[in-house]
C-alpha cells in the first residue's frame, strides 16, 4: 500500500477530504464535551439549595425553590383533564352514577356525597367542599374529628409535633380548619435535610411495631411504596379519642382485618334501614396491591404512578402522581413491550370483569338492606334478624373493600374478584335469612322495592334533606373558609425561611 503522503500528492482532493473530516470530528467531539460539561453544571446547580427551612415547613412552594423540577411536576396534579374508561382525574359524582350506594351508606355521611377523587393538589379543597364534613360554624361543632385531616396536608405532622399525636386526633375537624390549609406535598414524604423518604404518619409505624417489624429497616424500594401506605390503606378511628389505627394486627388480608374488627366488636355506624352494625372500608390500596403480581415482582407504587423522568442532565422522580394509563411509555412499557393500545385494553378487560360482578353485589346489598327494614317493620326481633345482619355486614365489607380501593381491579384482579364473589354469596345468604324471617311472621310475598333509580330518589327515600344540607354548606364555604385562610396566611408569614 502506498504511503498516505504519496496518495495525497497524486490525488490532492483526498487530502482535502481528510482535512475536512478531521475538522468535523473535532467539532463534534467539542460539542459532546461542551454538552457533558453543561449537563454536569446543570445537575450541580439543580441541587444547590436556594433557601433553608425547617422540617415541618408545610408550604410546598418553599420546598419547590430548592427542587423546582419536582415541584413543577407535582403541581400538575391539579390537572383534571385525564379520563380513562372507568376512572380519571376529574371530580365525578359517584352517587349519581351508582344510586345504590346511597342505600348502602344510609345513616352514614357518604350517602350525602361521594365523588371520584381528584389529584393530590385538591386534597384540602375537596374535603372542605364535600357535604360529608358538614358545615361547622364554630370550632366545636360538626360531626368530624381532627383525625379526618390526617392524610390531607403537610400541616398535619407539624400539628402532631406541636400538639401531640393523641391531642391532634381528639380535636374537632373545625378546630383545625385554619391550621390545615396546605394540600398534600413535600413534607409528607421527605426529610428536609437529606430529602430521604421518611414516614410522617405514626399509624403506619405503630401498625408495623404491633407486628414486631421495624419500618426503619425498609429498603429504598420498599419506601417508594410505604410513603404511600401512610394514607392509601384501610384504617379506623379507635375509641373516644378517635385514634387513627390500621387493623393489621392479624394480617393484611380482607379476612384478617374483618376478624380484627369482629373481635373488638367495631362498627363505623349502624345502618339506618337494616340496623346492621357496619364497617366502612376506607381505601385499602396498599393491602390489595400486596396481593397482586406487581408487588410480588418487587414493583413499587412510585414505579408506576411516579416514574423516573429525564430533563436536560437531570434524572428525577416525576411527581405528577397519576394513573399509569396517562403515561404508558414511561410506566408500563418500561417492562412490557406490547403496544400502548394493547396494554390499556388489558387494564380495561380486568376492570370490566371486576366491575360487572361488583355491580351485581351492589344491587343485591341494596335489596338486602331494604328487605331487612321491611322485616323490622313487620315486627321481627333482634334474635330473628341476627343471622341476616351478620351476613349483610360481611357482604358489604367485601363490596366496600373492593370498591373503595383505588385500582383494585388491576392491582390484584384475582383477589378482588374472589372477594366480590364471596360477597355475592353472603348477600344472597342474607336475603334468604330475611325471607325465612318474613315467612315466620306470616309474609310470603315479594318485598316491594322503592324507586331508587337516581341519587335524588334514593336520598329522599332514606330521609336526607339535601336542600338544607346544601344551603348550610354554601354558608360555611362563604363565611368560614375565608376566615380560616386569612388566619393561616397571617400565621405562615412568621415561618422562618432563610435565603441562601
Amino acid at each position: 500500500m502506498k504511503p498516505i503522503g504519496e496518495i495525497v500528492k497524486q490525488k490532492p482532493i483526498i487530502g482535502w477530504m481528510l482535512f475536512l473530516g478531521t475538522i468535523v470530528i473535532v467539532f463534534l467531539l467539542g460539542l459532546l464535551a461542551s454538552s457533558i460539561i453543561e449537563r454536569r453544571a446543570e445537575a450541580l446547580f439543580a441541587y444547590t439549595p436556594q433557601v433553608e427551612h425547617e422540617q415541618w415547613e408545610p408550604r410546598n412552594e418553599v420546598w419547590g425553590k430548592n427542587f423546582p423540577r419536582q415541584y413543577q411536576s407535582y403541581m400538575q396534579t391539579a390537572d383534571t383533564t385525564f379520563e380513562s374508561k372507568h376512572n380519571g382525574a376529574q371530580k365525578k359524582d359517584m352517587l349519581a352514577e351508582i344510586p345504590e350506594m346511597v342505600i348502602l351508606w344510609a345513616g352514614y355521611p357518604f350517602s350525602k356525597e361521594y365523588n371520584q377523587g381528584r389529584g393530590h393538589y385538591w386534597a384540602i379543597k375537596d374535603v372542605q367542599d364535600i357535604l360529608r364534613t358538614a358545615a361547622p360554624m364554630d370550632d366545636k361543632s360538626g360531626p368530624m374529628p381532627g383525625t379526618c385531616w390526617t392524610c390531607k396536608s403537610p400541616d398535619v405532622p407539624r400539628l402532631m409535633e406541636e400538639k401531640g399525636i393523641a391531642e391532634f386526633y381528639k380535636s374537632t375537624w373545625a378546630e383545625l380548619g385554619d391550621e390545615v390549609v396546605n394540600h398534600i406535598g413535600c413534607a409528607d414524604c421527605h426529610d428536609a435535610k437529606t430529602m430521604d423518604l421518611h414516614i410522617t404518619r405514626p399509624a403506619l409505624v405503630e401498625a408495623f411495631q404491633r407486628q414486631g417489624r421495624d419500618i426503619t429497616k425498609a429498603t429504598h424500594q420498599e419506601m417508594r411504596s410505604l410513603v404511600c401506605a401512610q394514607c392509601h390503606v384501610e384504617y379506623y378511628f379507635k375509641g373516644e379519642g378517635k385514634y387513627l389505627t390500621f387493623p393489621w394486627d392479624k394480617g393484611f388480608t380482607m379476612e384478617a382485618m374483618e376478624e380484627h374488627y369482629d373481635e373488638i366488636q367495631f362498627a363505623d355506624w349502624t345502618h339506618s334501614l337494616s340496623k346492621t352494625p357496619m364497617i366502612k372500608a376506607q381505601h385499602p390500596d396498599y393491602e390489595i396491591f400486596m396481593m397482586g403480581v406487581h408487588y410480588d415482582r418487587g414493583v413499587s407504587c412510585a414505579d408506576c404512578h411516579m416514574p423516573y423522568k429525564s430533563e436536560g442532565g437531570m434524572k428525577f422522580t416525576n411527581h405528577h402522581i397519576q394513573s399509569p394509563l396517562n403515561n404508558v411509555a414511561n410506566t408500563c412499557q418500561v417492562c412490557h413491550r406490547e403496544e400502548t393500545e394493547k396494554l390499556v385494553q388489558n387494564v380495561y378487560d380486568r376492570q370490566d370483569k371486576v366491575i360487572e360482578n361488583r355491580t351485581k353485589l351492589e344491587k343485591l346489598l341494596a335489596k338486602a338492606h331494604i328487605e331487612a327494614k321491611f322485616a323490622w317493620d313487620k315486627g321481627a326481633n333482634d334474635k330473628q334478624m341476627e343471622a341476616a345482619l351478620k351476613h349483610i355486614r360481611a357482604a358489604q365489607w367485601r363490596w366496600d373493600y373492593s370498591a373503595a380501593s383505588h385500582g383494585a381491579s388491576y392491582h390484584a384482579p384475582l383477589e378482588t374478584s374472589r372477594i366480590i364473589a364471596n360477597g355475592i354469596e353472603k348477600a344472597q345468604e342474607a336475603r334468604l335469612e330475611i325471607t325465612r324471617v318474613l315467612a315466620s311472621l306470616g309474609y310470603s310475598q315479594e318485598v316491594p322495592m322503592p324507586d331508587i333509580s337516581t341519587k335524588e330518589k334514593a336520598q329522599a327515600y332514606i330521609g336526607l334533606d339535601m336542600k338544607t344540607l346544601n344551603k348550610e354548606k354554601k354558608n360555611f364555604l362563604e363565611q368560614i373558609i375565608p376566615e380560616w385562610l386569612s388566619r393561616a396566611k397571617e400565621r405562615e408569614s412568621s415561618y422562618p425561611v432563610k435565603n441562601l
